[in-house]
């Protein structure tokens, strides 16, 4: 079995380095306010993501780092960069013409 946590956006990144620090294996960055689909990307997440990349690097380097909230074919690129192992991708494959074509897009 593996075990999580979720970091909202009001979260600090630091605040991973206990879970880490006790083997926790992903992290869920949320980069919306939880609550309803299809918010736009918080783009003042980004550096929030890159640190807890660098956390986890340090801390314990077999998490996933997993983004959700706001994830399209124009962001995804962008969160990937900045250290996401894993998207979360709801509105944009489920309101997708061919979500296995956005499946595929968003893998790049």
């Amino acid at each position: 079995m593996k075990t999580g946590i979720v970091l909202r956006p009001i979260t600090a990144a630091e605040a991973v380095i206990p879970y880490l620090e006790r083997g926790v294996d992903l992290i869920l960055a949320m980069t919306v306010e939880p609550g309803f689909g299809g918010q736009s990307f918080m783009y003042d997440q980004l550096p929030k993501i890159t640190a807890i990349r660098n956390y986890i690097e340090r801390y314990h380097p077999g998490s996933f780092l997993e983004v959700d909230g706001g994830v399209n074919l124009q962001t995804a690129r962008q969160i990937v960069d900045a250290g996401a192992d894993v998207l979360v991708a709801g509105s944009s494959v489920y309101n997708a013409e061919d979500p296995a074509a956005m499946i595929a897009a968003l893998r790049g």
